[in-house]
């Protein structure tokens, strides 16, 4: 049965262009081999995903998927009339093969592969990954040789063109049964689907058409990148074997976590010790951002846990700026003097549990509760 490519990315068969770049991008974040190292099932997965995404990113690929969908068992007719089909403008390839049989139809061309993807895992620290860099990055891959130009083929022209399948790459099978006639077209065995043969295989990839080579790339991380964001490089990715064009490189960011700050896609949360001093009376604290510190006056009576909001100091980034939030922890001394002691039962014994709003609701509710005051001496 043949695959549904739709049902591998998860759209409907009306889904738009950026439906299906949006789904195909969600799910190369969440099946990339390299979040799950040794999994066979996921690399499988992995695979069809950029395959349905091959045919249904391209217009005339998902023209011609959805026609052969919906006409699974138009090989079984045909007629007087199997050999003129040239209305049905793009589908050309899909009657000859159904077709060909009755009117003589043309033997398809040779279909040149994309090479396979590539995907790497790159670190960021958390001030890069905000801030966004430059990054340069060594990896081996597969390219097209250069001394046979990808051929295999000594010097790039020792070879001729395969007899069987007459440059093609690809072998008609036909069978009769009764009135109908079907057609098959499979890879030809004499060239292995290349539609040539070497007459003297190159010296330098030993007839492959490639080599494996340290490849070097600069990437611009933008701003605001975040744990599973990726960058596509096209042509970085494995050379094709059968001079088709390279695959892609696919670069999926990890971001090491922040000592000071937390995000939240843009935004950014940060937790400022307070002085007891300073939550009292109120002052300035200082207010850590991506690249400075800014001093912000808290009021007096700030307790702890309070929450601040300053718009426009998160994340810049070119589709926009996220907020900041800062939460206060108010620090109490843990070691004292004896004479710090004093001052603090001094201060205890002159505050009015009415000048404590938390304290004040306490007494309250344990007055209503138990009908006396808890205070009460």
């Amino acid at each position: 049965m043949a695959k549904n490519y739709y049902e591998i990315l998860g759209v409907d068969k009306k889904a738009t262009q950026d439906d299906i770049k949006k789904a195909y991008r969600n799910l190369v974040k969440k099946y990339h081999p390299d979040l799950h190292p040794g999994d066979a099932a996921a690399a499988e997965r992995f695979k069809e995903i950029n395959e349905a995404n091959e045919i249904l990113s391209d217009e005339n690929k998902r023209k011609q998927y959805d026609f052969q969908q919906e006409h699974p068992n138009m090989g079984g007719f045909g007629g007087s009339g199997g050999a003129g089909f040239s209305g049905f403008s793009g589908f050309e390839d899909i009657f000859g093969d159904i077709f060909g049989g009755f009117g003589g139809g043309r033997r398809r061309t040779q279909t040149k592969v994309k090479g396979e993807d590539i995907t790497l895992e790159l670190t960021l620290s958390f001030l890069d990954a905000a801030k966004g860099c430059v990054r340069e990055i060594t990896y081996n891959r597969s390219e097209p040789c250069r001394a046979c130009k990808g051929t295999g083929a000594k010097g790039g022209t020792a070879y001729k063109t395969c007899e069987k399948c007459g440059g093609t790459g690809q072998v008609e099978y036909a069978s009769q049964n009764g009135f109908f006639r079907s057609v098959s077209v499979r890879p030809c065995p004499d060239c292995g689907g290349t539609g040539k043969k070497i007459l003297e295989v190159c010296p330098d990839c030993k007839g492959k058409g490639s080599v494996k080579a340290a490849t070097k790339v600069t990437l611009n991380i933008p701003a605001g990148a975040d744990n599973g964001s990726y960058l596509k490089k096209s042509g970085f990715g494995e050379a094709s074997k059968n001079g088709g064009e390279a695959g892609d490189l696919i670069v999926v960011i990890k971001v090491e976590p922040s000592r000071i700050f937390r995000r939240k896609n843009f935004d950014l949360y940060v937790t400022v010790p307070v002085s007891l001093s300073t939550a009292a009376l109120g002052g300035k604290v200082k207010i850590p951002l991506i690249d400075e510190t800014i001093e912000y006056t808290i009021p007096e009576g700030t307790q702890s846990g309070k929450v601040f909001f300053i718009r426009g100091k998160g994340i810049k980034t070119a589709r926009g700026t996220g907020d900041l939030y800062v939460e206060t922890v108010v620090e109490v001394p843990s070691k004292l003097t004896r004479e710090q002691k004093r001052l603090f039962q001094d201060l205890d014994a002159a505050t009015d549990v009415k000048q404590c709003a938390a304290m004040k609701r306490y007494k309250d509710d344990m007055e209503t509760m138990y009908g006396k005051d808890p205070y009460a001496k």
